[in-house]
């Protein structure tokens, strides 16, 4: 396939040859042959695709937010020497990464390593792995594209960066190794949730009303209310925070808070002002992994206020702490707290920017007592703030 520069130097080749020819000027006729022959040797330079297989492998793919990661691309020529002038080029989100591939022996490999961004949370996509061939002079060029199953398309989580922090006590008693749900004392047990019937579960459970309804064997799900349970509200009204890099301290506040309780095995609810983001009860081995991947994809709202997330709270029963992420900037709907804060034991208010510093950290004040509210300008401070809290 013709570049633009082959192009041009086809249409030009061709008007040279023909003038020089009408009108008698050989120069001119010889200047455009030579554009002509130029471009049918770059269309013979690139007309056979190099045959090279391409692996690709991304290491670790899932990371903390700043870490570093890897992508490794492994090429391996299947044909005799290859010839120069090949560059693979893959797409790292809608960055291109373009990779020089010097000549390769048969069976000859070439392995090439670069770095991936992991500055802002999220799942960035890799691929497709595009080769081109190209001629010395840029007139043609020959693009493979690879398939799935030829390293195509990869992906890498970019995950919150987490600081470990101890569990807030909440004002009820709690089971200080987690949840045990077969030694529960039946007083401590709630019904959180309806699921299909598991080989083990107890058959005293089974509700038989949504099994005849559904045609599928349906068990009532326990959580043991004994257990300090955290909710998290996370603010993520763009209005809310000044700047973008506020926003990303304010998602790693809140990951870090509820990573602390899902590693315990503590029941954990995180929602915003768009709805529920992840529950968990504390009963499975991976509940503190699903988070980080959940609010690894957590964005910015254009909601206007943040009271939707209280409206969720006021229509459902929850105990325990309440801790809710803002940012500095507007707040908005946050006096909606009001409403909900009766209904647990304790509440905190941790609200992230990076000239929070510069403003005294002034609780929120109620007819029912002062909500603490930390203000975070790191993790550092996040961590030291976060331990007085605990120790209160």
């Amino acid at each position: 396939m013709l570049s633009p520069t082959g192009w041009g130097a086809l249409v030009g080749g061709a008007a040279l040859t023909g003038v020089g020819y009408g009108f008698g000027y050989t120069e001119a006729a010889v200047l455009g042959l030579a554009g002509l022959l130029a471009v049918a040797v770059a269309l013979l330079w690139t007309g056979r695709a190099p045959r090279l297989a391409v692996r690709r492998r991304v290491t670790p793919r899932k990371v903390a937010r700043g870490d570093r990661a890897e992508g490794t691309v492994v090429l391996t020529s299947a044909q005799g020497r290859t010839r120069r002038g090949l560059e693979l080029t893959d797409m790292c989100g809608d960055t291109p990464l373009t990779l020089h591939v010097p000549p390769l022996a048969q069976g000859a490999a070439h392995t090439v390593r670069y770095a991936l961004p992991t500055e802002r949370r999220g799942r960035i996509t890799l691929g497709p792995l595009r080769l081109e061939r190209t001629d010395p002079l840029g007139l043609a060029r020959r693009v493979r594209v690879f398939g799935p199953r030829e390293g195509g398309t990869d992906t890498l989580l970019v995950r919150p960066r987490v600081c470990l922090l101890p569990v807030l006590p909440s004002g009820t008693a709690h089971h200080m190794e987690g949840p045990t749900s077969d030694t529960a004392d039946e007083g401590s047990l709630t019904f959180h949730a309806l699921r299909e019937y598991v080989l083990g579960d107890d058959l005293r459970r089974v509700h038989w009303r949504s099994s005849a309804r559904t045609g599928t064997l349906m068990v009532k799900q326990l959580v043991d209310v004994s257990l300090p349970h955290t909710t998290l509200v996370l603010d993520t009204r763009a209005a809310a925070y000044r700047t973008e890099d506020d926003f990303e301290l304010a998602v790693d506040s809140a990951a870090s808070v509820a990573y602390a309780a899902a590693r315990s095995h503590f029941p954990v609810d995180v929602l915003s002002e768009t709805g529920p983001v992840l529950r968990t009860d504390g009963a499975g081995g991976n509940d503190a992994e699903a988070l980080l991947d959940r609010l690894a994809l957590v964005r910015r709202s254009a909601q206007a206020s943040a009271a939707g997330a209280f409206d969720e709270l006021e229509r459902s029963r929850r105990r325990g702490s309440l801790i809710v992420v803002t940012g500095t900037g507007d707040t908005t709907g946050l006096a909606a707290l009001e409403r909900v804060r009766r209904r647990f034991d304790r509440t905190v208010v941790l609200r992230a920017g990076a000239d929070a510093a510069d403003e005294p950290p002034q609780p929120h004040h109620s007819p029912g007592g002062e909500v603490p509210q930390l203000r975070i300008t790191g993790p550092d401070a996040l961590l030291a703030a976060w331990r007085r809290e605990a120790v209160r």
